[in-house]
């Protein structure tokens, strides 16, 4: 996984286990994720969230309701997936689904005030993160990093 800053939201690319070229991007990416995901479990641990569970909340964090569709877009996740992972978090009492009044095939999310606490930490640790990581990093490096991301999850 990898959490790439962009407007002021998080999007998390999981990236498979099998990387061709030990060398190459992906595999780059892949080993980032790795150490990311490590960091983010330590910082995180009070919590006991999975990975997938701290993707979903960081998505949220800003406050917006989202359609479920919208959720699965922004983490990069399977609609199949991510129905579990809104499971857990429901009956943890970190989020709510309900109809959406404007399309009732349609579900909308949005989180609890314990979903809004645990939100915030999991956005708290991915900057702080962040800020030690790239803080030796130019405009244009994070410029060249953000244009290879995008290329790569475009690329389905």
């Amino acid at each position: 996984m990898v959490v790439v800053p962009s407007d002021d939201r998080y999007y998390v690319m999981v990236l498979s286990d099998v990387v061709a070229d030990p060398e190459g991007v992906v595999a780059s990416l892949q080993q980032a994720t790795h150490v990311t995901l490590r960091a983010l479990s330590v910082r995180l641990a009070h919590l006991d969230l999975t990975p997938s569970e701290q993707n979903v909340l960081a998505v949220l964090a800003d406050g917006t309701r989202r359609a479920v569709g919208d959720v699965a877009a922004e983490t990069g996740s399977r609609p199949t997936t991510l129905t579990s992972v809104l499971d857990r978090l429901e009956r943890r009492r970190l989020l709510r689904r309900r109809l959406d009044p404007a399309d009732r095939r349609s579900f909308l999310v949005t989180l609890t005030p314990a979903g809004r606490r645990a939100a915030s930490s999991v956005r708290d640790a991915i900057t702080e993160l962040e800020r030690g990581a790239l803080a030796g990093l130019t405009a244009e490096q994070l410029a060249g990093f953000r244009a290879v991301t995008r290329a790569l999850t475009q690329a389905h």
